[in-house]
């Protein structure tokens, strides 16, 4: 570790690399298409482009694994929400459709995701869900959220929201993105990415840790239900954080670091 990074708001303190001025999602916006042709561009930059990519990628830079992907199995048929840790731009994008496997993982994403020159549609085609920036849009988005639940797809979401690259803990984060799974009554899973030492050279290697499924409890309010679903999957990545060997990037808060 020979790099760090200075914090003020584990909240909102954002360390992309990436500078993209990003479009607005308004009410103009289409979430969903349904022709035959926006059908067959999601299939080739998903299966015969990015999936090969991605597996590539992640099993030969990084040598990943998923441990306990096992959980998963009994619910392929039905529409989940993954939650995960944001501390990778690329490998972000690439693991939950690894962990979906033939059934499609629409990614929740900032707009900036879908404003990159000369990508922005291909990241589209892929299937990510950018956030909306006005009511009519919202509309939408919602509607876009549903279709996919009816769909029996599954729904991705980095509640940190912001990527700290290589982060090896787990940053609070709100509940409000632990409604969708109560509106639609839906499992939720988390996945928890750790960086663990590698014998030989600089690059860590990644494991996935998948937990759940953790489900609703529709017996008390909607506010306590999201509280109650957020800290169960934020108390379980915390705890599969503990697996981490390595700290590629070390960061402290501004406060910590004044002699």
């Amino acid at each position: 570790m020979d790099k760090i990074i200075y914090y003020t708001d584990e909240l909102n303190d954002e360390f992309s690399d990436a500078k993209i001025t990003p479009r607005v999602i308004d009410g103009s916006y289409v979430y969903v298409y349904k022709s035959l042709w926006k059908k067959f561009t999601h299939f080739f930059w998903l299966r015969i482009v990015a999936h090969p990519i991605a597996f590539c990628y992640l099993k030969f830079k990084y040598h990943h694994k998923f441990i306990n992907k096992k959980v998963i199995k009994p619910y392929k048929r039905d529409a989940y929400f993954l939650y995960g840790n944001h501390t990778h731009n690329l490998c972000d994008a690439f693991i939950p459709p690894k962990i979906s496997g033939w059934t499609d993982a629409h990614v929740i994403v900032n707009p900036e995701n879908v404003s990159i020159k000369g990508m922005g549609n291909v990241v589209l085609s892929l299937g990510a869900i950018p956030l909306p920036a006005d009511r009519d849009a919202m509309k939408n988005f919602i509607a876009c959220i549903e279709t996919r639940v009816k769909e029996r797809k599954v729904i991705a979401i980095y509640p940190e929201a912001h990527i700290w690259p290589y982060y090896t803990k787990i940053r609070p984060f709100k509940d409000m993105s632990f409604r969708y799974p109560i509106e639609y009554n839906k499992p939720v899973f988390s996945f928890t990415n750790v960086y663990l030492k590698r014998k030989h050279g600089k690059t860590p290697t990644i494991h996935t840790y998948i937990d759940g499924p953790f489900f609703p409890d529709l017996s008390i309010s909607k506010p306590e239900a999201r509280k109650k679903l957020r800290d169960m999957v934020y108390n379980q990545m915390v705890e599969r954080s503990k697996e981490n060997t390595v700290e590629v990037i070390k960061y402290m808060k501004k406060e910590e670091s004044n002699d």
